[in-house]
């Protein structure tokens, strides 16, 4: 039975890169609390199947709801693209009818027109966000002018994971996926950062990409969504805590994601580990 009291918005995602969502959440709305849960034991997600990205999602929405979340937000692109649509349509009537999980793929989509002059849109990800062309659903749905093209970046995540996101060799793998999507469609004009880890690859993405074309991170965007979505349904909003805390599990080690936790958010933070299935 999921307790009916107020608690902390929860935040997951597969690994790390939900924090810098997290981030850009808490710096538009402080005064909620959060719960973050990443399930780092079993990242990455990208590569996996629909079937075993649902699943392990579906356990950590799951865990969160237990632990008094009553909005949950995929963090995660992958997750978002292979899991919510399922989870919102078939598990929460089942589990609470009243309760919510978000994605963070439509918000970047509904603005996305607003951003663009040519109406050329290109999108960097991860292979499994790419291949399941959530992106491309998502912004034909609200602007079928725009062309969207893909293009996988899987040396990425691990850059930013082992602090090689400075690096000079990171400038080889930057630089390689800039030259591809623009190569695709040299029209492009504005870049979707579709994967939650590369805003810290910012500084190399700025550097190769051709003059005249903007990179859109999710980060602003999911958080103005959010505070639009807590304004239009104030039945959620008020089971929402506000102490202004936000506390961190991981399904890995502690002390590893408190190393990590700290490229992310440039802050030290407390970290609990938890079992998920």
């Amino acid at each position: 039975m999921l307790s009916s009291s107020p608690g902390p918005i929860g935040i997951f995602d597969s690994g790390y890169g939900g924090l810098t969502i997290l981030h850009g959440i808490r710096q538009l709305l402080p005064q909620y609390d959060y719960l973050y849960l990443g399930d780092n034991a079993r990242a990455p997600y990208g590569p996996r199947s629909f079937d075993v990205v649902y699943e392990f999602t579906r356990q950590a929405v799951l865990r969160l709801f237990e632990m008094g979340c009553h909005l949950v937000i995929l963090g995660c692109n992958t997750a978002s693209a292979k899991a919510l649509r399922t989870i919102q349509q078939h598990d929460l009537p089942q589990w609470d009818p009243e309760r919510r999980v978000l994605g963070i793929i439509r918000p970047t989509a509904e603005v996305i027109g607003s951003l663009t002059s040519t109406n050329h849109v290109g999108v960097l990800a991860t292979e499994g966000t790419i291949k399941s062309e959530s992106y491309n659903l998502e912004i034909h749905k609200l602007h079928p002018d725009i062309q969207v093209s893909g293009v996988a970046c899987p040396f990425w995540v691990p850059l930013v994971e082992y602090n090689e996101a400075d690096s000079p060799g990171a400038d080889y793998f930057v630089k390689k996926r800039i030259d591809q999507i623009m190569r695709l469609d040299p029209q492009i004009d504005a870049i979707i950062l579709g994967c939650t880890h590369y805003p810290l690859l910012m500084p190399k993405i700025l550097k190769y990409l051709p003059a005249g074309v903007r990179v859109i991170p999710q980060g602003e965007y999911v958080a103005e969504s959010l505070k639009d979505y807590l304004e239009r349904h104030p039945q959620i909003e008020q089971r929402c805590n506000k102490n202004g805390e936000a506390h961190y599990l991981t399904t890995e080690n502690p002390d590893k994601f408190k190393e990590q936790a700290q490229i992310f958010l440039h802050e030290s933070i407390d970290v609990e580990n938890i079992t998920l299935g």
